[in-house]
């Protein structure tokens, strides 16, 4: 009788491991996106804080290798959200990284003098790492 009982479970275990699991309706829906595909029009890995830089032609992490301006008047218990200034190598020009920027797109000032750099409304003083937009300072850098 024992045998006969042991049989029978045995049975029943075995040809429930025979049926097909089936998979949820959500995880076959949904694929998950492959972790560093998120590459912009560059090849710029976005979520690892990689954008495209014009003056060095290659995707750069800007808070590693840029010079941070804050915000002059910040708001009240809202997040700083830092500029950067990114210089080219024989110092004759800089590019600068804005929040705000539409696209993330990024704008080459020219040395126009000692330690000041211009293009149309943006003009930089290297020597008081201010940043005036429209010919009011908008960021400040620490300068030590």
């Amino acid at each position: 009788m024992k045998k006969l009982i042991l049989t029978a479970v045995g049975l029943v275990g075995l040809s429930s491991c025979n049926k097909p699991v089936k998979a949820p309706e959500s995880t076959v829906a949904h694929e998950k996106k492959a972790v560093g595909s998120d590459k912009d029009d560059h090849g710029c890995m976005t979520s690892a804080g990689q954008t495209w830089s014009e003056l060095k032609q290659n995707c750069i992490q800007v808070f590693n290798e840029g010079f941070r301006l804050n915000p002059v008047a910040p708001e009240k218990d809202a997040a700083v959200i830092s500029a950067f200034v990114l210089w080219s190598q024989d110092k004759n020009k800089i590019e600068l990284f804005l929040p705000d920027a539409a696209d993330h797109e990024t704008f080459i000032l020219n040395k126009t003098e000692q330690d000041v750099y211009q293009n149309g409304q943006y003009k930089y003083d290297a020597d008081k790492s201010v940043l005036y937009v429209d010919g009011i300072e908008k960021y400040k850098g620490n300068v030590e």
